[in-house]
């Protein structure tokens, strides 16, 4: 699912919810911060390192927009980090982009190819797509991603009218002046509980569910829509509820016994 992170100008990160963000997306960690002299960036497989070296440089560079993401890999070697987000649009390094979400098949990769779809669309789809300093390819690229994909873009490209972008903004949710993708920030589940997989283990066992006291999901990640029992895949988009594939792609459905992921 991942989570990604969104801080404004002049906002220090929470970094326990970094490190709550960190428990289900662990599949590797990245940031990029905007400061006077550029754009800073960094990634790493270790979270706890990789927050700390956030919270430091955030400290020492607060004055431009900032962001953080946690993978959790559905597509594309899990535990590179090459396919850590941010990524660099179009091989020019003052711009990147995060992602949350599962983007539509057609950047999905081949079999064999390692890179995640946010690195294909990082650095083939979004080249040919258009520039992003103009707004209406902003607007068609959120478009064409659909509603349940959440975008940040970071530039320090001086041809942008604005150093940050979030693209579907309305989708996420701020919290104490900080843009967080979903709820995965949070300590414990809120009322609209994700997916856990009971049924797979994909996730917690069952007794790591019991002991967080969490309940079966009442909302579709991919299309967000409130769902009456948990359901899976989804009856409304007819994604699976953890990886985003179509049931024909789906590799979550493992035997309980493995109590692992697969995607």
């Amino acid at each position: 699912m991942c989570l990604l992170t969104f801080l404004p100008a002049g906002t220090l990160p929470d970094t326990e919810a970094l490190r709550t963000g960190t428990e289900t997306n662990d599949d590797g960690h990245g940031f990029a911060i905007v400061t006077d002299s550029g754009l800073l960036v960094e990634h790493g497989l270790d979270a706890e390192a990789t927050i700390s070296a956030f919270a430091a440089l955030r400290r020492r560079h607060p004055e431009g927009p900032a962001l953080f993401h946690s993978r959790f890999g559905t597509h594309g070697d899990s535990g590179s980090v090459e396919n850590c987000h941010p990524l660099v649009v179009g091989g020019d390094s003052r711009t990147v982009l995060a992602h949350n979400g599962v983007f539509p098949e057609a950047v999905r990769p081949a079999k064999g190819d390692p890179r995640s779809d946010t690195r294909i669309v990082a650095e083939e789809f979004l080249p040919g797509f258009g520039t992003l300093r103009r707004r209406r390819t902003r607007l068609a690229f959120q478009r064409w991603m659909t509603p349940g994909n959440k975008v940040v873009i970071l530039t320090v490209d001086p041809r942008f009218r604005d150093n940050a972008y979030i693209l579907n903004e309305d989708a996420g949710v701020w919290d104490g002046g900080i843009w967080y993708s979903n709820r995965d920030y949070l300590p414990s589940p809120p009322s609209r509980l994700r997916w856990t997989y009971r049924s797979t283990g994909r996730l917690w066992d069952d007794d790591r569910i019991k002991e967080l006291g969490w309940r079966e999901p009442v909302q579709c990640w991919i299309c967000e829509t409130d769902l009456a029992s948990a359901e899976d895949p989804c009856p409304v988009c007819g994604h699976c509820l953890g990886c985003g594939e179509f049931p024909e792609d789906c590799a979550c459905y493992v035997p309980a016994s493995f109590g692992t992921r697969t995607a």
